[in-house]
């Protein structure tokens, strides 16, 4: 058995679900049924799936969070001078840190290049929080402009980034789901300008909630306060 739930857009159907089964968001699989226009995040009418037992619970382990899937990029050739040169300089990186590891493309897009690190010791080339995979992946950038200004390069491990976006974004709805209810502002916790980029957009249309960038320096703090009409 299962129920289904509808919206304009991804966080109204989820907070229909939420108010109807008082679950918490994410405990629930969304399925992307049609997107209807580009973004970031492709807005769409989406279908919550809840599967219950026989007594009518919600069974455990049913649930899984899917992303909303982001607009393709262009496919891009290969640059063998520039990838030899970052791979090496990767590898050279966790040589010096004492770690072995293998460094290989993960993909090719327009301007922009993936490396991935496979190692035994992944967790701590990670870092906590991935501070440690964003200092590689700064200076990995650093090199790459030196030899193309406009080529950005994306470091990850174990596909820690996706990871982590998801657990931000579930993050970010559970909380704006908490502020709507108590009608209190929360802050959440620091944050580098991609991560707040994502959680801005994420609760762009998730009614009754508003979102501002609070703090200086890099890493500023989002506050989620009740909208006001």
């Amino acid at each position: 058995m299962m129920k289904e739930f509808e919206g304009r857009t991804e966080q109204e159907a989820i907070a229909k679900a939420i108010e109807e089964l008082h679950i918490e968001r994410e405990d629930f699989d969304v399925e992307i049924v049609e997107p209807v226009r580009k973004g970031l995040f492709k807005k769409s009418n989406v279908r919550i799936r809840i599967h219950f037992d026989e007594a009518g619970e919600v069974e455990e382990e049913s649930f899984d969070f899917t992303r909303a899937e982001e607009e393709p990029e262009i496919e891009a050739p290969i640059n063998s001078d520039l990838e030899d040169k970052l791979l090496a300089f990767v590898a050279t990186i966790l040589d010096k840190m004492g770690y072995e590891g293998r460094v290989t493309i993960s993909f090719r897009k327009e301007r922009k290049l993936g490396l991935n690190i496979e190692s035994d010791n992944s967790s701590i080339i990670i870092g906590r929080k991935g501070k440690n995979l964003d200092a590689i992946q700064l200076l990995a950038n650093v090199y790459a402009g030196q030899i193309d200004p406009d080529m950005k390069v994306v470091v990850d491990s174990e596909n820690y980034r996706m990871r982590h976006e998801e657990q931000l974004i579930r993050m970010a709805f559970k909380t704006a789901e908490q502020v709507r209810k108590s009608g209190r502002s929360r802050l959440l916790e620091p944050m580098n300008p991609y991560e707040r980029r994502l959680v801005h957009t994420a609760l762009n249309d998730f009614g009754g909630v508003d979102t501002k960038s609070e703090g200086e320096g890099l890493y500023k703090q989002i506050r989620i306060s009740n909208q006001k009409h």
